[in-house]
């Protein structure tokens, strides 16, 4: 990672001690006080970041031999304020970089800067580690996607980014496609004549763990090229964030593996039981969540429906949730007739073996020949029924989650879904994703269920989408969150 405030503290210190230096002589020369020369009454200047002393400064902080008449300050002065100026760019775009979190964010954000710093209107950003491991991603600034798609029919080797993706050698700077146009690829000149760009200009995404990680590449719409000046403070924007991409990376990686396990760990497939009908939903947080659900077909002909969660997040939640699913499982088969003794059970496996874990679960012994219930929960929302003449909560007594009490027991409930109602179980994160009071955020759930469309009623999984699509709207639903949302459906022939 580049280091800036050390570095721009003695690029200002080196040029205010030189410049006091000139301000003594030239009042001894005056024959007046020496102090404060006027010059340095400019502001106080602000710490920055990502200047690398490696890299040489800007040309046009060279100014010119002074003439007679220049003032001795005036050269320290110019070059000074061009420092300043110029920093204070890089500093408000690198920090504006740095809060980004998500990887399509970055992106967007490293070209709109290097748009800003070559001075260039459109280009685009192709993500595309080498050690193969991903994410490939292409964003664009400017260019609709079928504009990135005309730019993608481009051979890679006709092109300064497809040169730098490949590895080869010298493949980045500019390219000033109207200076020689007969000399392009074919594609390449029809695919710029229809975009209407003349010339480009590419940097390479490498950081010094990760690698080459992809190109940048920002499009002309006449012919240009950046200057000195521009290149370099391009340049360096382009060091930092590449160490901010390959941190991203890292932890979109790691994202990836955790939403994986969860849904490896969840049921792969429903099972099929006469005269029910079951949907499943689930959203998992950005580090990975310790929401389940099961359904699983018991002796005969009865069914299982379980949620649950347990608390934390991240791998651990994980691993301690694939376990908790597991063991209900097992004492299901074992005694599923009687939830109380199945969830008593589970408790006791969680004190002993995680004694520092709590979690929620919610179990049902379900015959659907005979359209009975009998449920208990665990610290759990209680399950909604949702039919054409009536839709409410399932009245289940108050108990602690598993883990929290020395010993768990509370009575169940009975319930009998009429025909051709749906059975809804979900976990508290549905609720809590809605980012209001508990009371309302249930109260919009009761509505969003009240609203199904007669039409799709029997359809659970048209009834799960309604539901999850109205609790939350403008896509609250696929937005990374810290709770995680489990909805399971069961509609009752």
């Amino acid at each position: 990672m580049l280091d800036i405030p050390s570095l721009v503290r003695v690029h200002v210190d080196a040029l205010i001690a030189a410049q006091n230096d000139m301000g003594v002589c030239d009042a001894i020369a005056q024959n007046r006080p020496v102090g404060k020369p006027a010059a340095m009454s400019i502001p106080h200047l602000p710490k920055v970041a990502g200047i690398d002393p490696a890299v040489p400064p800007p040309a046009h902080t060279h100014a010119p031999l002074p003439s007679p008449a220049t003032p001795p300050g005036a050269v320290l002065q110019d070059r000074l304020a061009g420092w300043v100026s110029d920093l204070t760019t890089l500093h408000e775009l690198t920090e504006r970089l740095a809060r980004t979190t998500v990887l399509d964010k970055a992106l967007d954000e490293l070209l709109k800067a290097g748009a800003a710093l070559v001075g260039a209107r459109r280009g685009l950003v192709v993500l595309e580690p080498s050690d193969g491991l991903g994410p490939t991603v292409t964003n664009g600034l400017g260019l609709a996607h079928a504009d990135l798609g005309h730019i993608e029919t481009v051979p890679r080797s006709a092109t300064a980014y497809g040169r730098i993706l490949d590895g080869l050698p010298d493949a980045d700077g500019g390219c000033d496609l109207m200076a020689d146009p007969d000399g392009l690829d074919p594609r390449h000149r029809e695919v710029a004549a229809r975009l209407g760009y003349a010339a480009s200009y590419a940097l390479p995404l490498a950081a010094e763990t990760g690698g080459r990680l992809g190109a940048a590449v920002w499009l002309y719409d006449e012919s240009a090229e950046p200057v000195e000046r521009q290149r370099h403070l391009a340049g360096l924007y382009i060091r930092y964030a590449a160490e901010h991409l390959a941190r991203l990376i890292e932890l979109e990686r790691a994202r990836t593996h955790v939403a994986t396990v969860a849904e490896e760990l969840l049921p792969s497939r429903l099972p099929r039981v006469a005269r029910v009908q079951l949907a499943a939903r689930h959203r998992t947080g950005p580090r990975g969540g310790g929401d389940w659900y099961d359904a699983l077909p018991l002796p005969e002909g009865a069914l299982g429906l379980a949620v649950g969660s347990v608390t934390g997040a991240g791998p651990s939640a994980v691993a301690a949730m694939g376990r908790l699913r597991a063991s209900l499982r097992a004492y299901a088969v074992m005694e599923g007739e009687d939830p109380v003794a199945v969830l008593s059970d589970l408790e006791l496996l969680l004190r002993l073996t995680e004694p520092a874990r709590s979690a929620t679960a919610l179990f049902a012994y379900c015959e659907p020949a005979r359209r009975k219930i009998v449920l208990a929960g665990a610290g759990h929302a209680p399950p909604l029924v949702v039919g054409d003449r009536r839709t409410e909560f399932v009245e289940t007594s108050l108990s602690a989650p598993l883990g929290m009490l020395a010993c768990w027991e509370a009575p169940s409930v009975e319930l009998s879904p009429g025909p051709g109602e749906t059975v809804l179980l979900y976990t508290d994160g549905l609720l809590h994703r809605t980012g209001e009071p508990m009371d309302r955020a249930f109260a919009r759930l009761h509505a969003a269920a009240a609203s199904v469309p007669k039409a799709v009623r029997d359809d659970p999984d048209a009834v799960l989408d309604h539901v999850l699509r109205t609790v939350l709207p403008d896509g609250l639903d696929e937005a990374d969150s810290a709770e995680d949302v489990v909805m399971l459906a069961a509609r009752f022939a």
